[in-house]
């Protein structure tokens, strides 16, 4: 089992926004940059579109369940941050996580492949 770290600097964040790759799902948006750590960070953002506190930290458990469960089959040395959308509210963690096994992870190794130094700038 690898370690994740917790991303919590404001400009990790926004270096992520700005340089990284963006999947969208209908759930989550999902910024993801290479990094040469040996082991994975990850953020969750939670906006207040998506509703009151008791939705956005159901979001933010669903979304660390989901990563949690899937954390092994990420791929290492990667700075995520998982953005909730507001159809977040009404999922369960296994339908998020199922997405993240799937073709979430799917398409963030298919650009790994492409762009195996990270995103051309």
């Amino acid at each position: 089992m690898q370690k994740t770290y917790i991303l919590n600097q404001n400009r990790d964040f926004l270096q992520l926004y700005r340089r990284g790759k963006k999947f969208v799902s209908p759930y989550v948006v999902i910024y993801v940059r290479k990094t040469r750590r040996r082991y994975n960070r990850l953020g969750i953002t939670v906006g207040k579109k998506v509703g009151g506190a008791v939705q956005r930290n159901r979001a933010r458990r669903i979304i660390r369940q989901a990563y949690r469960e899937t954390e092994s089959m990420f791929p290492t040395g990667l700075d995520l941050v998982i953005v909730a959308l507001p159809s977040i509210v009404g999922i369960s963690s296994t339908k998020l996580r199922d997405y993240l096994a799937g073709s979430g992870l799917s398409r963030i190794r298919r650009w790994m492949e492409r762009f195996p130094w990270g995103k051309p700038d």
